[in-house]
């Protein structure tokens, strides 16, 4: 067995005891048998707060373990992710969250048993990760309408109790209600460019923008970020737009402005925005600086299929 081979026969779990699926002792119980059963030992953690998954990485990494798994959803994989770019450790996807796009973009099989069967008998590959103003995202980073319909969805989830689903809808709804468009200067590779527009979105790789594999990645090692910016923003407009997404019928050079490279300055008028990165809501000093990093996280996905 080779070192790599040997250091994987060992794994801090961190579950995320707010993902969408819900993980309490019993599934943490459940998840410790299904290593031991691959023949792996496992330490599972319950993490509830932030704090939980620093102080339990810690130990992992005074402890010399170097595969850490993360059980959730997106905003989980990218927690974890921010830990373990830049260095040696790698990252096992235990993919128990809502929609659960990065574990879907590499491959990686939703099943809870079939998920660990990989990160006990995969392999390990390098993919990129961005980054904007220092924060790790594994998806993607927005700015304008995104950010402030994610901010309305968990008021109506905390204030109304609303379920998730129910919530993002109604947020959509109510995100339409106003105009919505903000100033931005964007320097690029080749050159500036000034644009009013409802949304940026900045992928960590390319995404498919149209016909039946919207919000797809084909490859996380592209080594490129990708800016999307709404051409449109009157209220009926974004109205058909997310229409249009839901029945798969966007028309990317249509609807979206494209500009790719290895980094961005998004410069605005406010000295402070709300940047959303992976779901997850922070305030961030303009300009913002994205920058992709090529091959700085390595995962554990699925071992390629044998050749017939």
């Amino acid at each position: 067995m080779d070192s790599s081979a040997q250091a994987r026969t060992r794994a801090l779990v961190l579950l995320n005891a707010r993902s969408g699926t819900g993980c309490g002792p019993e599934r943490g119980e459940e998840i410790a048998g299904l290593f031991a059963r691959s023949g792996m030992e496992a330490e599972v953690v319950l993490a509830r707060a932030d704090e939980d998954f620093r102080s339990a990485m810690d130990r992992a990494r005074a402890a010399g373990t170097r595969l850490v798994v993360a059980g959730g959803g997106d905003g989980t994989q990218a927690a974890v992710a921010s830990h373990l770019a830049g260095t040696e450790g790698v990252q096992g996807v235990l993919p128990l969250g809502t929609l659960n796009h990065f574990a879907k973009d590499l491959g990686i099989p939703l099943e809870l048993e079939d998920a660990v069967r990989t990160i006990a008998g995969g392999r390990e590959l390098a993919v990129d990760v961005g980054e904007v103003n220092g924060r790790i995202f594994i998806n993607n980073s927005s700015l304008g309408l995104y950010p402030e319909i994610v901010r309305e969805r968990e008021r109506q989830r905390m204030r109304l109790g609303k379920g998730k689903w129910r919530a993002l809808a109604s947020a959509s709804l109510h995100a339409t209600q106003r105009p919505h468009r903000i100033a931005v200067r964007i320097e690029s590779e080749d050159g500036a460019q000034a644009r009013r527009t409802p949304f940026v979105f900045v992928g960590n790789n390319r995404y498919t923008m149209e016909g039946f594999g919207i919000g797809e990645r084909e490859s996380l090692q592209g080594g490129e970020l990708v800016l999307y910016m709404g051409r449109r923003s009157g209220r009926l407009a974004l109205v058909q737009l997310a229409l249009r997404a839901l029945l798969k019928r966007l028309d990317q050079a249509g609807d979206f402005e494209v500009v790719t490279g290895a980094g961005f300055v998004i410069s605005t008028s406010d000295p402070r925005m709300r940047v959303a990165t992976d779901g997850e809501i922070t305030m961030m000093d303009t300009p913002l600086h994205y920058r992709i990093r090529p091959g700085a996280l390595r995962v554990m996905v699925p071992q390629p299929p044998a050749a017939a």
